[in-house]
């Protein structure tokens, strides 16, 4: 998915924010940065900077809503004042998934597709967070089309981001349960943005999040079809997440409940002030991450109820949504151990989360 606020850095092709870590990890990549990391992929204890520990957040995408709590955090100094220095690591050519697995990032932005598959590969990366409390992507077609139920949708062309592995199986369930006879669709991937694939005439529909493509369109003008997918039978899903590696968990429990209480006070911020936490991931986001607030403030107006939407704080996660979703992954076949075949048992699903880092509520 591409954004009108951003552009993506360090990759070929399109990709959707919450779906940056979602392709199959190179085993053979991993063990490269577990060699850097000194064999072990153990993080080694942060460095410290007089009272301050200095630890590193890779960034999924770049700098968007997803993230305004971290930035609101970090403007406001909450990691400071939890004895934090903390470093966002922009978007590269290496998932967040990877670096936070072989101890090169202490912690990362994910989502349950990376997670899951990650963890099916051997990378011991835990979520310690959710950042949305529900998944708020959706397929979209222009009005003009007349793609005005899922059902039309079956036979068009869709934009696909890259990972069919996840989008054929998704897309295909959304057509079924809504009333598509025979499912099937023509899957391309795309390095364009969602919103110039379907303008430009080269495509149909496209998969996009509500906060990014939709309410893009909506500032430019732009009418839309818009069909959630889990108003299709697509169980609910955490997307993003925070992530951490497990042996930081084993060696620094302190740390991460130091970082997760100033992350939480920065999101709950954007929860109670949605513009005013929007001017100040803008004002320390990276110069040129936006064009103008309008499109930021819209964003922001979406999400800020959403973060903890049903949850008795920011942050928490559950069992019944880290099973849901992971087990339709692995019933697809979607999911594969580090040698690339797919798994023949399914994965730990309550190994894959925790929340006892979390502010109590």
């Amino acid at each position: 998915m591409a954004l009108s606020m951003v552009t993506r850095t360090g990759s070929s092709s399109r990709r959707l924010p919450w779906r940056s870590g979602a392709g199959q990890l190179s085993l053979m990549a991993l063990v490269g940065l577990l060699v850097l990391a000194g064999c072990s992929g153990t993080p080694a204890p942060a460095a410290r900077t007089g009272q301050l520990t200095n630890v590193t957040l890779a960034l999924d995408y770049v700098p968007n809503t997803n993230h305004t709590g971290i930035y609101v955090a970090l403007q406001k100094g909450w990691y400071r004042e939890a004895g934090i220095n903390l470093t966002l690591l922009q978007p590269g050519a290496t998932a967040p998934e990877q670096l936070v697995g072989a101890g090169q990032a202490d912690f990362g932005i994910s989502f349950t597709e990376g997670v899951t598959s990650s963890r099916a590969a051997g990378v011991p990366i835990v979520s310690i967070a959710a950042i949305i409390q529900h998944n708020t992507s959706e397929l979209i077609a222009l009005k003009s089309s007349g793609l005005d139920s899922v059902a039309k949708l079956a036979g068009k062309r869709y934009a696909g981001f890259g990972a069919p592995e996840y989008e054929k199986p998704v897309i295909a369930l959304a057509l079924s349960c809504g009333g598509a006879a025979n499912p099937s669709f023509q899957y391309t991937a795309t390095a364009v943005t969602a919103l110039t694939a379907l303008t430009s005439g080269q495509f149909d529909f496209a998969w996009v999040f509500h906060a990014y493509d939709t309410t893009a369109a909506q500032q430019q003008g732009i009418a839309l079809n818009v069909f959630p997918i889990t108003d299709y039978c697509v169980p609910d899903y955490y997307t993003p997440v925070i992530i951490t590696n497990q042996q930081l968990i084993k060696q620094h429990p302190d740390l991460i409940t130091r970082f997760m209480r100033a992350t939480a006070e920065g999101y709950n911020y954007a929860i109670a002030h949605p513009h005013a936490a929007a001017d100040l991931m803008v004002a320390g986001a990276p110069k040129g991450s936006f064009n103008g607030t309008a499109f930021v403030y819209a964003s922001q107006d979406y999400l800020s109820p959403l973060y903890a939407a049903g949850a008795k704080c920011w942050g928490e996660q559950s069992l019944d949504k880290w099973t849901n979703y992971p087990r339709f992954m692995y019933v697809h076949g979607a999911l594969t151990d580090a040698s690339g075949n797919p798994l023949t048992s399914p994965p730990d699903f309550a190994a894959a989360f925790t929340n006892q880092f979390l502010p109590a509520c």
